[in-house]
C-alpha cells in the first residue's frame, strides 16, 4: 500500500479536492507545510503531492523511500530536477489547466487599468468624490480606448498566444517579443526593444530562467512609454519591485496590474502592497489569475491522473 502525502492543501480551493486513487493507499494532508516540517511529514512517503513545498538536492537525498512528487501547478522551480532525477524520483506537474483563466483575467486586468476603473472606484469608497462633484458626472483619470491599443506579449506560449487572440478580437494590434539580446528576429516576433518602446500595454508570459530575472526592470521601464502599462501574470521574479514602484511614483510609465510578486505570500510591509493603497493605478491581485472553476477541476484531474500514470507505468 503506497503512502500518499499532500504538503499543502490549501495550494487548492477548498470547493475542489483531488480525486483519491483507485489503488490501495494511504493519504494524508496538511494544509501547509513549513520547511522545518518538510523532512518529518515526507520521511515515509513514496508519493508527495505539493504545489509550492521546496525540495532540494539535501533534502530529496534523506527520502530514499520516495518515488514521485505530483506538482499541484505548473511551475517546478521549488524542486532541485537534477538532483530528483539522479535520485530517481520522478516529478510531474500539470500543464494547460489555466490556458483560459489566465488570458481572461489579462484582459480584465486590461480594460481595468484603460479606463482606470480602480480609481474611480477608489473614489467612491475614499472620498463620495461623485457624490459631491456637483454634476452628473466627473473625469479625473484618463480613459482610453482598448480598441487601436497596441499589446506587448513577451512569451508566445499557449498563455501569451491566447491573450494575444483576445486582445485581436477586441480590436487590438499585437506584437510578440523577440527574445532579449537576440541577433535574429524569427517570423512572427518583433524586437525586445521595439515592443518597449512602442507597446501601450506590456505582459509578461515567460519563463522564469536566470535571463528572464528582472527582465522588467528600471532600464526596461525606462524605454516604455509614460501612458504605457505594464501587467505580470507569470512569475513575481519577472520585474524588479523597486524599480517598477520607482516607475510609477515618478510617472515613467502610467500603472501596473500584477497577480504575482517576488515573495508569496507577501510580508505585510512589502512596499508594493503598501503603494497599492495609495497608489490608484497600481491593481494587485493575490495570485489567482489560474484559479477559475473549471481551471481547478481540470488542475485535480490532472493530478490525479499523473499519480495513476506513474503507479500504473512507473513514468
Amino acid at each position: 500500500m503506497l503512502n500518499i502525502v499532500f504538503l499543502d492543501r490549501t495550494g487548492i480551493p477548498a470547493t475542489h479536492n483531488i480525486p483519491r486513487p483507485s489503488f490501495p493507499h494511504n493519504w494524508i494532508e496538511y494544509d501547509r507545510t513549513s520547511a522545518e516540517e518538510t523532512y518529518e511529514r515526507a520521511k515515509d512517503a513514496d508519493i508527495v503531492i505539493t504545489s509550492k513545498v521546496l525540495f532540494g538536492r539535501e533534502l530529496l537525498a534523506k527520502l530514499p523511500k520516495l518515488k514521485l512528487i505530483a506538482i499541484t501547478a505548473t511551475g517546478t522551480n521549488n524542486i532541485d530536477l537534477v538532483a530528483a532525477k539522479e535520485l530517481g524520483i520522478a516529478v510531474k506537474n500539470v500543464t494547460g489547466y489555466s490556458s483560459v483563466t489566465v488570458p481572461e483575467h489579462v484582459l480584465g486586468m486590461i480594460f481595468s487599468l484603460k479606463h482606470s476603473l480602480m480609481s474611480y472606484h477608489r473614489d467612491q469608497v475614499i472620498s463620495d468624490r461623485w457624490a459631491t462633484c456637483g454634476q452628473f458626472c466627473y473625469v479625473d483619470y484618463p480613459i482610453t480606448d482598448v480598441r487601436g491599443s497596441i499589446l506587448g506579449v513577451f512569451g508566445k506560449g499557449c498563455l501569451g498566444t491566447e491573450v494575444g487572440r483576445l486582445a485581436e478580437m477586441v480590436g487590438m494590434k499585437v506584437l510578440y517579443a523577440e527574445h532579449k539580446g537576440a541577433t535574429t528576429i524569427r517570423d512572427g516576433y518583433t524586437p525586445f526593444e521595439e515592443v518597449l518602446k512602442q507597446a501601450d500595454i506590456v505582459t509578461l508570459h515567460c519563463p522564469l530562467t536566470e535571463t528572464t530575472q528582472n527582465l522588467i526592470n528600471a532600464g526596461t521601464l525606462a524605454l516604455m512609454k509614460p501612458t504605457a502599462y505594464l501587467i505580470n501574470t507569470g512569475r513575481g521574479p519577472l520585474v524588479d519591485e523597486v524599480a517598477l514602484l520607482d516607475a510609477l511614483e515618478n510617472g515613467t510609465i502610467a500603472g501596473a496590474a500584477l497577480d504575482v510578486l517576488v515573495k508569496e505570500p507577501p510580508a505585510i510591509d512589502n512596499p508594493l502592497i503598501q503603494a497599492a493603497k495609495r497608489l490608484p493605478n497600481l491593481l494587485i491581485t493575490p495570485h489567482v489569475a489560474w484559479a477559475s472553476d473549471s481551471a481547478v477541476t481540470t488542475l485535480v484531474n490532472k493530478v490525479a491522473q499523473n499519480i495513476e500514470e506513474f503507479v500504473k507505468t512507473g513514468k
